[in-house]
């Protein structure tokens, strides 16, 4: 599965959404997001996405419990804040090439 982060603050993804639903159990995260100091280096640590949003992502929690224990048997999930995320330590920066699109 791939997922594309839009918003990250403090190492945490806050928006993204799903490009590549294949192989859910070996979620990628790209981020093409403005990235400030403290937001995805080594201060914030590895990138974390809500294991809700995850869930939403797959499609339900039957579809998405086998693969959250093979993540927690690799020790990718981690509790922040209360809430339960999966940790990418890495990660791949995109950057959207394309034009920006012409007002009229």
């Amino acid at each position: 599965m791939r997922i594309r982060a839009s918003s990250v603050f403090e190492g945490v993804v806050y928006h993204c959404w799903c490009i590549d639903p294949a192989n859910p159990c070996r979620p990628t995260l790209e981020v093409d997001a403005v990235l400030r100091e403290g937001d995805a280096d080594a201060t914030a640590g590895p990138l974390l996405l809500t294991v809700a949003d995850y869930i939403a992502m797959v499609g339900s929690v039957d579809r998405a419990r086998p693969c959250l224990e093979e993540l927690q048997a690799r020790n990718r999930i981690v509790e922040r804040l209360g809430a339960a995320h999966i940790s990418f330590p890495t990660w791949t920066r995109v950057v959207d090439l394309a034009p920006p699109a012409e007002e009229s």
